[in-house]
């Protein structure tokens, strides 16, 4: 099928703009009354020698590990412990005992791992608890790839510092169990 010039200059404005097949698919059915399937539209678009147009990077949202990293939050002033307030050196020498000891933001995540795995296609499998109370129950499949199989809260996300948290605990369970 041969397109006019006019709806080739569409065609290319549509690319540009970042329009996936589909969309141009039904763009050219919805103006030009031109039924093509969407291999047509492919090969029209390899023709024309027009490169797609990625309009927004595309994010895996199965995979948390691929969460973006937020920066690391201010440190709060440490006050010193309870019960350390008349020693010699003041609070300012326990400071910085404090700040290695209080966890980053997301911190508080917990990592369990089930004793047996009973979940076809998993690896291992386990729950968790995220920093702000949240539970879910993960697996690692077969090729590595952990996911959750089940969320207190639906529709939940966790913070990127706690998917990182996640993450790291989850490593530390394993080398824990020689895994």
């Amino acid at each position: 099928m041969s397109l006019t010039p006019e709806q080739q200059q569409a065609v290319s404005a549509w690319v540009a703009a970042g329009d996936n097949l589909s969309v141009i698919q039904r763009k050219l059915a919805e103006q030009f009354k031109l039924s093509m399937t969407y291999r047509d539209v492919r090969f029209l678009v390899d023709d024309l020698n027009l490169a797609l147009v990625d309009a927004k990077p595309k994010v895996d949202t199965s995979d948390i590990s691929k969460a973006p990293v937020a920066p690391p939050a201010a440190k709060p002033a440490a006050a010193a412990p309870a019960g350390h307030e008349g020693l010699p050196g003041g609070e300012d020498e326990f400071a910085d005992d404090l700040d290695e000891a209080v966890p980053p933001a997301g911190g508080n995540v917990t990592v369990e791992i089930d004793k047996v795995n009973l979940i076809p296609g998993a690896l291992a499998s386990g729950t968790v608890t995220f920093s702000d109370g949240v539970t879910g129950k993960w697996i690692v499949d077969n090729q590595g790839r952990p996911g959750f199989t089940q969320v207190s809260q639906p529709g939940y996300r966790p913070s990127p510092a706690d998917a990182q948290s996640f993450m790291q605990e989850l490593s530390r369970a394993f080398q824990e169990r020689g895994m």
